[in-house]
């Protein structure tokens, strides 16, 4: 190697040290304290990509609930526990309210949408998309009946399967779409309609990449890695697809949109579109359209399902538990049909849906939030527009809101007589101003499925099976897939 190219070499190799170790010491005084980052990986090797929330758990214990870690080029700042959280949230709500810029979120969502927006088109398209959920029936008795409806399909199928095993994840991801799809296009799908099945494979393909090491090194250098093979650019073709499927299908119902009869939630945003008002412009145009119409489909989708094969998974596993729901709902309920209002008087299934969505962590590490202003908390300076991670699952397993927290217990949500007990560390759906926009016609859709197939159905693991309560890999904590044998009860 000639000496040009050794002085060039040494001078490119100085340079990221300087940029991606100097500067990532921060010059802020006062920020969060946290591990060495080294130069380019930052805190890269620290953190297992199965369960990156074990590793932030355990760095709280050395530098506290608010500390700073680096991954790659992200520097973000961490809080842990419900105190912590919850300070930061809800008493600091204005100033944690804000998303990241990061080349990932920027290239996919654009700024439009709800999840990665920023600023006043957040706002705007929060409220109205609150505004249209609940017309179209969020927390009432009409969206009641088409959850109750989807459940019934539901049920169908597992029967045609006369008690053999089967593996629930396509035809429960297929049910739980249906019920954002009848909000969304006022219609659902087969269980085996391939428009349906390859929509639900890449928003699953999705969210399970979004947090992979590739992503993260993406975000630190999108320049090299556009160039570079890999997991992030399968996001940016999914997302690709999906963004020209939603266009497709409100292409179509725009030619037939009837003012008078607004018949789903595209036809609302559309019919925004045609006021002539200043904001009309402004925000309800295709992109924001476009960008809601995805974000309700990635969040009240992969939850749900994802909470619900937990759900299944855990009564195999604890049949005495799975027996205990059934005689409640057979004292309570008996052979009619469920109703939401019924949980008031089923605390034992509350308690045991509430435990299926702590224990399952399904969203372990957040939606990452920024700081919108600087802000002083906890004794420590945050900047602008730092990416924060308040870890929920450091949260749901908070030893000082949860006794047995590593484990699968009812009873952290009943009162010594068997009432139903609330844990205020219970926030699965987030805190703030960021908190999930759909929680409520979660609450229902969890309730609903539930009570219904083990109204229906002895859930029973296959002979010899071992059941696994390792998640799989993902930005969501999703169980390794299993089978299950729906035995039919007798009433």
């Amino acid at each position: 190697m000639d000496p040009v190219t050794i002085l060039l070499s040494i001078v490119v190799i100085l340079f990221f040290v300087k940029i991606y170790y100097y500067d990532s010491q921060h010059k802020w005084k006062n920020y969060p304290p946290g591990p060495t980052p080294l130069p380019i990986i930052g805190n890269l090797q620290i953190i297992d990509p199965a369960k990156p929330q074990n590793a932030l758990i355990k760095l709280a214990e050395e530098y506290g609930t608010v500390f700073s870690i680096q991954l790659g080029q992200e520097k973000m700042v961490v809080l842990c526990g419900y105190d912590t959280v919850k300070d930061a949230l809800i008493n600091h709500a204005e100033e944690f309210s804000d998303r990241p810029h990061a080349p990932q979120y920027d290239r996919t969502s654009q700024g439009h949408g709800i999840i990665f927006s920023h600023g006043e088109n957040w706002k705007i398209m929060r409220r109205f998309t609150l505004s249209a959920l609940k017309d179209f029936g969020m927390g009432k008795k009409s969206l009641e009946g088409k959850i109750i409806e989807e459940v019934e399909c539901l049920i169908q199928e597992f029967r045609s399967l006369k008690g053999k095993p089967f593996e629930n994840h396509a035809m429960i991801n297929a049910a739980v779409a249906n019920i954002i799809i009848s909000i969304m296009l006022d219609r659902r799908y087969e269980y085996d309609d391939p428009t349906i099945l390859k929509r639900l494979y890449i928003i699953n393909e999705t969210v399970t990449c979004f947090n992979s090491t590739m992503v993260k090194l993406y975000n630190s250098f999108p320049l090299i890695f556009d160039l570079i093979p890999g997991i992030h650019h399968k996001i940016f073709e999914n997302v690709k697809t999906m963004k020209e499927f939603v266009r497709e299908t409100f292409t179509k119902q725009k030619q037939e949109l009837d003012l008078n009869d607004q018949r789903n939630f595209i036809d609302v945003f559309l019919a925004k579109q045609l006021e002539g008002k200043p904001e009309s412009n402004l925000y309800f145009h295709t992109d924001n359209l476009i960008e809601v119409v995805i974000d309700l489909f990635a969040a009240g989708i992969e939850t749900t399902n994802t909470t619900l094969r937990w759900g299944l998974l855990l009564m195999l596993k604890y049949p005495e538990i799975q027996k205990r729901v059934q005689d409640e709902i057979d004292r309570v309920i008996g052979s009619a049909q469920p109703q939401f209002e019924h949980r008031k008087q089923m605390p034992y299934t509350e308690a045991v849906i509430h435990e299926i969505q702590r224990f399952g962590d399904v969203v372990p590490l957040n939606l990452p939030h920024a700081t919108a202003t600087d802000v002083t908390f906890r004794g420590y300076t945050i900047p602008k527009g730092t990416m924060v991670i308040p870890l929920l699952s450091s949260v749901l397993r908070d030893k000082a809101f949860f006794q047995k927290p590593d484990e699968f217990y009812p009873e952290h949500f009943l009162d010594s007589e068997g009432n139903f007990k609330k844990n205020e560390a219970f926030i699965p759906f987030s805190l703030g101003k960021r908190g999930c926009i759909g929680e409520n016609l979660g609450k229902m859709k969890l309730f609903l499925f539930f009570t219904l197939l083990l109204q229906t159905f002895t859930f029973n693991a296959p002979p010899g099976a071992e059941l696994d309560l390792t998640p799989a890999l993902g930005f969501t904590n999703a169980p390794l897939p299993y089978e299950i044998c729906a035995i039919p009860r007798l009433f």
